[in-house]
């Protein structure tokens, strides 16, 4: 090990990584081997979705240090994984980190990605960039193989969040949202791109696990093949309305009246799926595992969420506790948390419902 070298542990991987790295936020660029220890959450979720899933083959095709396609392959019973990256020191490293675990599963790459995917396909394509994953969408979407699982990481949550709007209409083709909800629209943003470049290859996509947590956004869906599977898909896809003052918010099919999107306004999740994935010990983080699969399962499908803040702010009321809140207005209809915020959640009742529960809930019903 050189001086530049330490090594680190991610679940049950032992990982050789530069001494110098990131360990909140996206990080920055730079010489070295790229590491960012705040995404082993990430690399968690990846491991508990392919124990799930049970794919043969997978590829981590920007793959830096090999942190994802190691764990993977270390941590997965049953798959092959291939650890592509584009810059030697990287693949340099990935050997190293191989050789460190001594996975036999587990292949280096130094290729550029879509040459790679020219010649290849697997059934799950991990694509981590660093930023928007827009350049490279379509090389990993023909990388894929029928009712494979495509997963990509967005770390530019500025642009998708609506506080660069520029960047995102011409990154996204999509108009982004500013306010409370700004990282749900985001992330709806994002599930949009993915279902219009999947439709122009003629797939659609089934939302598997799709979430915001930190500084990025991470999507996982099952790619579909044929014209009516992407038709279906794109009946999926619509526009959101969010009035700032009057809190009203709506979603249409049409953009009349809706200036926000496209973006996608079906499940984020499928159930099914969350409840055969399992948080045990063996994790990095299982406390936080554990707490973010009970999150996902229990949330409502709908895109239309509110936070606590905003409503406050709106009846000029001290806020309730969450649990509260949610039994005032479960008493109206259905309602969940929502695992963008630790202050928003979901329901679809009428505003002026949901502004009856809140009072109750914060013991103002005179107001």
């Amino acid at each position: 090990m050189t001086a530049e070298q330490v090594t680190v542990r991610e679940g049950s991987t032992e990982l050789l990584v530069p001494a110098v790295h990131s360990v909140r936020g996206p990080g920055s660029r730079g010489p070295s081997v790229f590491y960012n220890r705040q995404m082993a959450f990430s690399r968690d979720v990846s491991v508990m979705l392919l124990r799930a899933l049970g794919p043969s083959s997978a590829a981590d095709l920007m793959s830096a240090a090999g942190s994802r396609a190691v764990r993977l392959a270390n941590e997965v019973d049953g798959v092959h994984v291939t650890a592509n990256d584009i810059s030697p020191e990287a693949y340099e490293q990935i050997r190293r980190n191989i050789e460190l675990n001594r996975v036999d599963n587990c292949e280096a790459s130094n290729m550029d990605l879509a040459c790679l995917l020219a010649e290849r396909r697997f059934g799950y394509v991990d694509l981590d960039p660093f930023g928007s994953p827009v350049p490279f969408l379509h090389a990993a979407i023909k990388g894929v193989e029928r009712n494979g699982v495509l997963a990509l990481t967005a770390t530019d949550t500025a642009p998708l969040a609506g506080a660069r709007r520029d960047k995102c209409e011409r990154r996204y083709m999509a108009r982004p949202l500013r306010g409370p909800i700004c990282h749900e629209a985001g992330l709806r943003i994002l599930m949009g791109t993915v279902a219009r470049d999947l439709a122009r290859f003629d797939r659609g996509m089934e939302p598997l696990l799709c979430f915001h947590s930190d500084h990025y956004f991470r999507v996982h869906v099952r790619v579909t093949k044929g014209a009516q599977r992407a038709d279906a898909t794109l009946r999926g896809l619509g526009w959101m309305r969010y009035e700032r003052d009057g809190l009203r918010r709506s979603v249409s099919p049409s953009p009349e009246g809706h200036p926000h999107g496209p973006m996608w306004l079906g499940p984020l999740h499928d159930r099914a799926v969350l409840d055969s994935m399992e948080a045990d010990e063996g994790l990095a983080e299982p406390r936080r595992c554990a707490k973010a699969l009970a999150l996902w399962r229990e949330e409502l499908d709908t895109p239309l969420c509110y936070d606590v803040s905003e409503l406050s702010s709106h009846l000029k009321v001290s806020p309730p506790r969450m649990e509260r809140l949610l039994e005032s207005l479960r008493l109206r209809g259905e309602a969940s948390r929502s695992h963008v915020s630790p202050t928003a959640f979901r329901c679809a009742l009428p505003l002026e419902d949901v502004l009856d529960a809140y009072r109750e809930a914060a013991g103002t019903d005179n107001i």
